[in-house]
């Protein structure tokens, strides 16, 4: 087993967390991983789009004009795709772009590249991340002092998000606050965030993991 460096949220050392020899040395093909990511984007997608096709449009049920004898093309109904207001050819309709992945491969593209992150010196573990009153000044300086406000991308992993601790860094463009798996959100605010996906470690620049969540992303996944 390897170990992380642990901190505080004033950004002194406080200990050290065991890394287990899954997780350290967790390795899949990258098609696993690009199918996971592309299964997750495809899920976002709501699907709910439609346009209506010739048979939808109302009106057009009168003949515009006679069959022969006026020198222009024959036509029924003016609800047809050429013409203005008409139907759309091959119109849209709501759909489900779900793609299955299997839970084993799924769990094999996070830790994967999770674990990639934490070879490259990206993941920083701190003891506690929690906020009493929701402040984003006491949120920036937490970060500050643990050195990580500066990255492009934050990724946030906590092991429950409360409300107070949502309110404090949801104002911050650059951080992502999601959860560790099988944890239970707390408060109206902390339920918009979900578990953390193989994407989202993948885009972060810097990650920022809670003692207790990697604990928990070891013990579940791991």
């Amino acid at each position: 087993m390897s170990e992380i460096e642990v901190k505080d949220k004033s950004g002194k050392k406080s200990g050290s967390v065991k890394v287990s020899e899954k997780l350290a040395k967790a390795t899949t093909s990258g098609t696993t991983v690009h199918r996971t990511i592309v299964s997750e984007e495809s899920a976002k997608r709501q699907g709910t789009q439609s346009a209506k096709t010739r048979s939808e449009v109302k009106g057009g049920g009168k003949k515009p004009y006679r069959q022969k004898k006026t020198g222009r093309a024959r036509q029924g109904t003016t609800r047809a795709p050429h013409y203005a207001h008409g139907g759309m050819a091959l119109a849209v309709k709501p759909r489900d772009y779900d793609k299955k992945v299997n839970k084993k491969e799924r769990r094999a593209a996070i830790l994967t590249v999770l674990a990639e992150q934490i070879e490259a010196g990206n993941v920083t573990v701190v003891e506690s991340f929690q906020f009493t009153t929701p402040k984003t000044a006491d949120a920036v300086k937490a970060l500050k002092a643990v050195g990580v406000y500066d990255a492009r991308r934050l990724l946030i992993v906590l092991p429950e998000v409360d409300t107070p601790t949502y309110r404090s860094l949801r104002n911050l463009g650059h951080v992502v606050v999601k959860t560790a798996p099988s944890s239970q959100q707390g408060g109206k605010e902390g339920g918009k965030t979900d578990v953390f996906s193989a994407r989202d470690l993948m885009v972060a620049d810097r990650i920022l993991v809670v003692k207790e969540a990697l604990e928990r992303i070891q013990g579940v996944w791991a």
